[in-house]
């Protein structure tokens, strides 16, 4: 079953249970799941260890952008950009002008917002390009700002994203990282086509039910790549679920119907 119907189906199941009627449940409820939900993707570096050019992280925010509006976000309400250099002037998008576009889509989608960041990493934060790292505690705030106490799922697939994972936690959200905060993510090297992680998620959407669903999927497909290539440690990705959002990203008691 697709992804926005079984969310669709998971928040309303959830609203009656609680019996809420606050606006924000209304709308994350509505017919469509995601069609009022904001995304923003940014592919934050175009770089390999060496600093050579690559495709990978490039290459999974176009796919990604794709790969949600299938699934029932709206193509209007997305945001896929990248940091990588015009080719004509040699000039960077910069990282505020990204920012202010997820913040421009969030504040004209009000059901909930959806945040995916690709790049190197390091213990410290995320490669922003030429502009340094993306600090865990400066993502928060710009989650903060941009979608507030709505329901939000931001990932970010880097090399030690793990790190992030304390600073973003809500009650409002769902964090997905493609490694622990002391641990190497892998498919960042030149010829790849995208980063290990992304491409587990890009396979993993389609036949997902739901975000935590997606999570557990990308996790195997992970764990699964990086045992066949004999990869050592493994980046073991991570997934924290706030309080409030658990009833709208966890389906409890419900079966799938028989296969036709």
């Amino acid at each position: 079953m697709r992804l926005q119907l079984r969310f669709g189906l998971m928040c309303l199941l959830a609203a009656l249970c609680a019996g809420t009627g606050q606006a924000q449940s209304d709308e994350a409820t509505a017919p469509g799941g995601y069609e009022d939900w904001a995304v923003g993707i940014l592919a934050a570096d175009w770089r390999d260890g060496a600093g050579a050019p690559i495709e990978a992280f490039d290459n999974a925010r176009r796919a990604l952008a794709e790969g949600f509006e299938a699934v029932g976000f709206k193509a209007e309400n997305i945001s896929n950009l990248s940091l990588r250099p015009n080719a004509q002037n040699g000039r960077s998008l910069a990282s505020d002008i990204a920012f202010a576009a997820f913040g421009s889509k969030a504040q004209a989608a009000k059901a909930g917002c959806l945040f995916y960041f690709t790049s190197h990493g390091s213990p410290d934060g995320m490669v922003l390009g030429r502009e340094g790292l993306l600090t865990p505690s400066r993502l928060a705030g710009l989650v903060d700002q941009w979608c507030g106490t709505r329901p939000t799922v931001v990932v970010v697939s880097a090399c030690y994203s793990g790190g992030f994972v304390p600073a973003l936690s809500a009650p409002n959200r769902m964090i997905m990282t493609a490694a622990r905060p002391d641990r190497s993510s892998f498919g960042c090297a030149a010829g790849a086509e995208y980063p290990y992680f992304d491409a587990c998620i890009l396979e993993s959407l389609p036949s997902a039910d739901d975000f935590v669903d997606l999570a557990s999927r990308a996790r195997r497909c992970v764990a699964q790549r990086e045992t066949a290539e004999q990869l050592w440690p493994p980046s073991a990705p991570l997934t924290e679920v706030g309080a409030d959002v658990e009833d709208m990203f966890i389906l409890k008691n419900f079966e799938r119907p028989p296969p036709e």
